[in-house]
């Protein structure tokens, strides 16, 4: 269905409202049209692989939330969990049975995790695995890596991905230079750098944070030689190594990014998928390293919400239904699909782009370089992607609005979603060309 675009009045309303109400008239971001222009539809529902606006206009959707809707929207197993949950109770404040059983299913899922803790979104986790590793270690400084974005801690917001770049503003006013002057930042995928600040560093390193799929400036995808590399230095002098797998856990695969690369992390955080669209995170490593956290341990980390028992029946609903159905077969094959769909469209229009992809991550670049880090990310064109991304939402494709995040495929996104988009793009890449 094409959507109407003189039909999104109800949209343009609200939109105004909001902008009254909340800053920007969004409470993320990355919700905005900053990066593109106009204005962003309000949904009103989801459903399989669709969204549906206020103004009755449907869209075929790659953002799923950022990734949890690995089953599209409104899974029923998923609604079936989360309704029973309602009726038992929204949070007690008091450990429950499904905090265990949700832990379990990811301490077996993801085998470098001996324990973990749960916590109430990615922010927090990335948040208290810095405050962990630093306990554990005894030692201040961080490493993290140009274009990746860990959530808005103030010690990581530097040189930051997600929206922070897509606005232009890669650090942050609020953040004293106190919060970051233990973190230094690193070129990613650039062996060399990492080396030397290994070599100068390496007595003050607690831990060294990345996106092992970075997703926050577009999809880019690390070498082997740099993962590598980052292991054995991380080893070495005792830094603990901590893959934020919030946008990559149970995504790209099931044990995570780790598994696919064969890199075993000190610490992983999680998000997104353990939710399956609920407010969640956690983070989790190591026995010896979780067991300094508090009440075992003396580095404090607390949450009045967190393990909420509706997040964490919906978090055992998705791994159970992940174990049960493996849907990364189908999504690598249809994501497979959608990335040479686009490269194919592009070319014929004469469009240069690079595609990267990680399973049913995928982003594609409005640049002639191949992309591997932050300075190659950002060749890309954003006023045509702009151009592009409209022409793709006019046609009833809903992309990520900005060049540098990754789109999301489902398992429930059919054959013909895939064809309607790629015809889509198509046409959005003959308009560039005009």
């Amino acid at each position: 269905m094409i959507p109407d675009t003189s039909k999104r009045t109800r949209s343009e309303v609200l939109f105004r409202h909001a902008s009254k109400l909340i800053p920007g008239g969004v409470n993320s971001p990355a919700r905005a049209f900053g990066g593109v222009g106009g204005t962003p539809p309000f949904m009103k529902k989801g459903e399989g692989a669709y969204l549906f606006d206020v103004d009755g206009n449907q869209y075929i959707d790659y953002i799923g939330s950022w990734g949890p809707h690995l089953f599209g929207h409104r899974h029923p197993k998923i609604l079936q969990a989360v309704e029973h949950a309602l009726t038992i109770g929204t949070s007690f404040g008091a450990p429950t049975e499904a905090e265990a059983e949700l832990a379990q299913l990811v301490i077996e899922m993801v085998p470098s995790i001996e324990m973990v803790r749960m916590v109430n979104s990615g922010t927090e986790a990335t948040m208290s695995a810095i405050r962990v590793a630093r306990g554990f270690t005894g030692r201040n400084g961080i490493i993290k890596f140009s274009g990746c974005y860990h959530g808005h801690v103030d010690s990581l917001l530097v040189s930051a991905g997600s929206a922070a770049l897509t606005l232009g503003c890669p650090s942050s006013p609020g953040v004293p230079a106190g919060a970051t002057a233990d973190t230094l930042v690193l070129p990613y995928n650039d062996c060399e750098s990492l080396q030397a600040a290994f070599e100068k560093n390496n007595a003050e390193l607690a831990a060294v944070i990345l996106e092992p799929v970075v997703g926050n400036m577009g999809c880019v995808v690390p070498t082997p030689e740099f993962l590598s590399l980052l292991r054995a230095l991380c080893t070495q002098y005792g830094t603990v190594l901590i893959f934020d797998e919030v946008m990559t856990g149970f995504r790209v695969a099931a044990g995570g990014a780790q598994s696919l690369f064969g890199v075993t992390p000190d610490m992983t955080t999680l998000g997104k998928i353990i939710g399956a669209g609920l407010p969640v995170g956690a983070y989790g490593g190591r026995a010896e390293i979780m067991n300094c956290v508090s009440p075992v341990g003396k580095v404090y980390q607390a949450g009045t919400l967190s393990g909420n028992p509706v997040a964490m029946a919906a978090g055992i609903a998705m791994l159970s239904l992940i174990r049960s159905e493996n849907p990364y077969p189908k999504l690598e094959e249809i994501s497979k699909t959608l990335a040479s769909g686009f490269q194919q469209a592009a070319d014929e229009a004469g469009v240069p782009v690079r595609i990267n992809r990680v399973g049913s991550m995928l982003t594609v670049f409005l640049t002639s370089q191949e992309v591997r880090d932050l300075a190659t990310a950002t060749t890309s064109d954003t006023v045509r992607f702009s151009k592009w991304f409209h022409g793709l939402l006019n046609r009833g494709v809903y992309l990520p609005c900005s060049q540098f995040e990754a789109m999301f495929v489902s398992a429930v996104h059919s054959t013909s979603d895939i064809d309607q988009t790629i015809t889509a793009a198509k046409a959005a890449f003959a308009d560039l060309s005009v």
